[in-house]
């Protein structure tokens, strides 16, 4: 089978972090985007692309790329922080809806938790207790509810380490307490490897609840040395432990089996999380990944 498959501006280092400074302007990103093949593109942070509708449509449409969705990171453990939560996802939303996504991918505020940024990729089980979980799903049930009704868009969570959602068992509390119609998963291959997981069996659980992929490999060998040395999230991320599509440990083969099962039809995107010096080297590897993804089949060859 063949999905349609999108890149995202992470891919060029491009992060909601505050202190991870933009190495790349826009136009480079979505030119070299293009460039290497892929149809689409996440927004990446808010404001980074042209947040008028009308000027982004320009810079997508002369390089022949939809905006697919975008990663909303939002403070969830806090009932008094939701409010302050939709509103930030319905202004990223309308701008998506006005350019024809389909879907917000809402996260918890990733790496804004030092002990959470220390033990990613190390933790099992679950931080929050079961009154945490509930507050949380409830604020996640609130916001792909205003999203939908005044926007029309769906809502997909991401699970994400370095954050309250990172292991297997902490997506299970989620998606048990949300509402399947309101909310998809965004299942992200690498994360899911190292918060704890099997891609192949995660997707296998929530097949027909994925609605947005997150394409990324997990090397093995730089995982286990991370977790030895107790390396965070930023120094794991560095280290690689993302590494080059088809050079780790997510069997992406199996993947394209079980999509092919699930009868999946919606987008596939890119994420090679990088923090590198080179400036040449994101380009070198969205050519490689999407190369990769043509070999096994998931690509579409005449996409």
């Amino acid at each position: 089978m063949a999905i349609k498959v999108a890149n995202a501006p992470v891919s060029w280092g491009i992060y909601e972090f505050e202190d991870v400074e933009p190495k790349f302007p826009y136009t480079r990103v979505l030119d070299e985007i293009a460039e290497s093949g892929y149809r689409g593109t996440e927004l990446g942070p808010y404001g980074y692309f042209p947040t008028d509708p009308a000027a982004q449509r320009h810079e997508l449409e002369r390089r022949n790329l939809q905006l697919v969705s975008a990663f909303v990171p939002v403070e969830l453990v806090a009932r008094s922080a939701h409010e302050a939560g939709a509103e930030e996802a319905i202004e990223v939303a309308t701008l998506l809806a006005a350019l024809g996504a389909e879907y917000i991918i809402l996260a918890d505020e990733n790496g804004t938790v030092p002990e959470l940024i220390a033990q990613a990729g190390q933790r099992t089980g679950s931080l929050l207790c079961a009154d945490e979980w509930d507050v949380f799903a409830e604020g996640v049930n609130a916001i792909a509810r205003r999203v939908h009704d005044e926007t029309g868009l769906g809502t997909v969570f991401h699970h994400h380490c370095a954050g309250y959602v990172e292991t297997p068992e902490e997506v299970r509390q989620l998606m048990g307490r949300t509402d399947s119609d309101l909310v998809g998963l965004c299942l992200d291959t690498g994360h899911w490897h190292y918060g704890g997981g099997d891609a192949v069996s995660g997707l296998r659980e929530y097949g027909d609840r994925m609605r947005h992929l997150h394409l990324k490999d997990c090397h093995p060998e730089v995982a286990k040395r991370c977790r030895e040395q107790g390396n965070d999230y930023f120094q794991a991320v560095a280290a690689d432990v993302f590494c080059l599509l088809g050079s780790g440990e997510v069997d992406f083969p199996a993947i394209v089996e079980i999509l092919e099962k699930f009868g999946y039809g919606g987008w596939g995107t890119v994420e090679q999380d990088v923090l590198v010096d080179d400036l040449n080297a994101p380009k070198e590897y969205a050519v490689h990944n999407a190369a990769y993804l043509r070999r096994i089949g998931l690509w579409s060859a005449d996409d």
